[in-house]
């Protein structure tokens, strides 16, 4: 009998469940400490309107938090549907999927805000690298990391094609590329700046790098089949 296989489950399922309880004692903490802003935006959203709450951070910050009940649901929902059916790592490919635009959505609405001027004032450029990451401020800095870490995190365990750091890179910076590339073009009365695609590509290879364990490999890939039955014995 191997022992060490048997006495190993228990402390993976013990430090599965202890990250699961930091992650979302760490939420829960976040929001807590940004109640009141949040707070400010509820009546404006629960009345439907658009300016105070549609148009601020704060307000989709808020609105994001309320999905999140529904986007737990969504999950619960494709994964059954997957197991129904066979499909292996059906729950991890479910909650990948939900993850990623319910992570990243959020902060593309919010990059694609117009500015006060947006229509009128022309398209701006910053194409000197690290010029703008000094006027950026740790609040600015903390935004980029966050606009495509969800999709970073969750995309290598969703994709096997996408499970190593430089295709993670590529896929961060590639977005990123996009989204200035519309500000621009869009003249949304925003700066469209490299220093912007560098952090948000960086955002999403250390959010890779935190979900490297649940990545999915090749081997992993599912074939969507059911799973044959078993011959009847004798």
């Amino acid at each position: 009998m191997n022992h060490n296989v048997s006495l190993s489950a228990p402390p993976r399922r013990t430090r599965s469940i202890v990250l699961t309880s930091l992650a979302i004692l760490g939420m829960a903490s976040a929001v807590f400490v940004v109640r009141r802003p949040l707070m400010m935006s509820a009546p404006r959203c629960m009345a439907g309107r658009w300016h105070g709450c549609f148009d601020t951070f704060n307000g989709v910050v808020l609105i994001a938090l309320a999905a999140l009940p529904l986007a737990a649901l969504v999950v619960w929902a494709l994964a059954r549907r997957r197991r129904a059916a066979g499909v292996t790592s059906a729950w991890r490919m479910s909650l990948a999927e939900v993850g990623m635009v319910h992570g990243t959505v959020p902060f593309l609405w919010m990059t694609m805000m117009p500015g006060a001027g947006a229509g009128t004032v022309p398209g701006r450029v910053s194409l000197v690298p690290l010029r703008d990451l000094l006027t950026m401020g740790p609040v600015g800095i903390i935004g980029n990391l966050l606009v495509f870490a969800a999709l970073g995190f969750f995309a290598p365990m969703r994709f096997a094609v996408l499970a190593s750091v430089p295709r993670i890179l590529a896929l961060g910076a590639g977005c990123s590329a996009l989204v200035e590339t519309a500000q621009y073009v869009l003249r949304l009365d925003r700066v469209s700046s490299v220093d912007d695609v560098l952090v948000n590509a960086a955002g999403a290879v250390l959010a890779a790098l935190a979900s490297r364990r649940w990545w999915r490999t090749t081997e992993e890939a599912p074939s969507g089949r059911p799973r044959p039955a078993p011959a009847p014995a004798g």
